[in-house]
């Protein structure tokens, strides 16, 4: 019984870990059942190793999930060094043919099940319905429930269409928040239904699995989501009918870790209903025992009931019975420029006449999508590239006559960037400006370009649209 019960724990794990090959602690514990594994960029460092990588793993266990945020656009496993070959969800939005994005969200999951990832942490279904949030932003589709509703659905089919799992995430809605929950515990105000249609959406077009959110809605519960019964039971399974695998968002999240802690966290979401624990991406061998023994003791002692866990595992041993064989036959790069390009947004002639000094003005990135990698600068085929973080004073070198072109993100939300782009403009005799998070700011009588996003995608629309040469 103890055997039966422990594997049943390690099936709910979804942990990841450091390098780009398996370490013998985590194929010890694929031995033991864990349910599933989640990479990330740190892990991929070419197809061909990702595939071996993959392969490796289920050498070890042959029904496993192995997980990515793949959500194309400013959120990328898979092309983390160069930028995403997608445009993210925004700029699907604002094309708004959801054709388009049942076949960008295949081209996805070819890409993913060519190297062996059957389950794929996306679609973001949050409206994005506060524009100083700082997580979700450019990730959702909109600020419109009833776009977002229809791209999430048509996201869902494109995956999985191609047998790769789709996540509607982040349950029950993490865009009405200026808060981050990799960084506290973010407060939704106001009546969530309009939140939540997203995920009636995606629950109709039969995605298999949804990732809660760390965030307290008082309109729901006291509770936070993750740990929620009455959110995760009663609204999810029992009012929306969903019948697939709950995630939990990474459970080391200050919003979890910092209040009741991962091993708490871990057994108080199985409790609420949660199916799967996703561990974070700092995991090792201890967390994994310790988040494991949590469990254990939890069933032994009484606060989790052994038929919930059971249940559980069910379902996650499902989902991988499931997603067994993912097809790669429907990688259609091709979308993702169309995509971009029709996505773009001008105010003014753009067109520069010569090689630009490019000044890349960039905030501080969200935990979830990490520091960018790539820039502009790399596909404008600029004379010069400065990057300047968060508010520093850096000189920046004289445009000595050459255009300039002023790359700043979410530029609404950051006066630091606002004033430098003041700066910039009063010194330059050509200038435009590229905002690559959401077009909300844009400064009066200067040419201007809205990426919807800063995959590569998006940068090498906005490059053909800047530079005259490329018409």
């Amino acid at each position: 019984m103890t055997d039966e019960l422990g594997r049943a724990a390690a099936t709910c794990l979804f942990p990841s870990f450091d390098g780009v090959s398996a370490p013998d602690w985590l194929r010890r514990w694929l031995g033991r059942g864990l349910g599933g594994v989640v990479l990330f960029g740190r892990n991929i460092k070419s197809p061909d190793q990702l595939l071996s990588l993959t392969r490796s793993l289920r050498s070890e266990h042959g029904d496993l999930l192995v997980a990515t945020d793949e959500e194309g656009g400013d959120v990328t496993r898979l092309e983390a060094r160069t930028g995403s070959s997608y445009p993210g969800n925004w700029a699907l939005g604002v094309v708004d043919d959801i054709t388009l994005t049942e076949e960008v969200a295949a081209s996805i999951a070819g890409e993913l099940a060519a190297v062996g990832i059957n389950f794929d942490f996306a679609p973001v279904a949050d409206v994005n319905s506060n524009p100083d949030n700082p997580v979700i932003g450019i990730r959702s589709f909109g600020s419109e429930p009833a776009v977002v509703s229809r791209h999430v659905a048509a996201f869902v089919s494109g995956l999985q269409r191609q047998g790769v799992a789709a996540c509607a995430k982040h349950f029950p809605g993490h865009g009405d928040t200026s808060q981050d929950s990799h960084l506290e515990l973010p407060v939704v105000d106001g009546d969530p239904a309009e939140a939540l249609e997203p995920f009636r959406a995606a629950i109709a077009a039969g995605a298999r699995s949804v990732m809660t959110a760390h965030v307290r809605v008082p309109a729901l519960d006291d509770e936070q989501a993750t740990l929620s019964p009455r959110i995760l039971q009663e609204l999810l399974r029992e009012e929306l009918g969903f019948a697939g695998v709950a995630i939990t968002d990474a459970l080391e999240m200050r919003a979890v870790s910092t209040t009741v802690g991962i091993e708490e966290g871990a057994v108080r979401a199985l409790a609420a209903g949660a199916d799967a624990l996703c561990l974070g991406a700092e995991v090792d061998d201890g967390l994994v025992e310790a988040t494991h023994g949590a469990i254990m003791e939890a069933v032994m002692s009484g606060p989790l009931a052994e038929g919930r866990l059971h249940e559980a595992a069910g379902r996650v041993a499902e989902l991988a019975v499931w997603a067994r064989k993912p097809s790669a036959d429907a990688i259609r790069r091709e979308l993702g420029a169309e995509v971009a390009r029709r996505a773009l947004e001008v105010r003014g002639d753009i067109r520069i006449s010569g090689s630009p000094l490019v000044v890349e003005l960039r905030p501080s990135a969200s935990i979830a999508a990490g520091e960018a990698q790539h820039g502009l600068g790399d596909v404008l085929e600029a004379s010069e590239t400065v990057v300047l973080f968060g508010g520093e004073q850096a000189p920046v070198p004289a445009s000595d006559g050459r255009p300039i072109v002023i790359v700043v993100r979410d530029a609404h939300r950051h006066e630091w960037e606002r004033k430098a782009v003041e700066r910039l403009l009063a010194a330059a005799s050509e200038a435009v400006v590229v905002e690559v998070g959401l077009p909300v700011w844009r400064p009066e009588r200067t040419p201007w370009i809205a990426t919807q996003g800063s995959g590569r995608a998006n940068l090498e629309a906005a490059a053909g649209a800047l530079d005259e040469r490329r018409l």
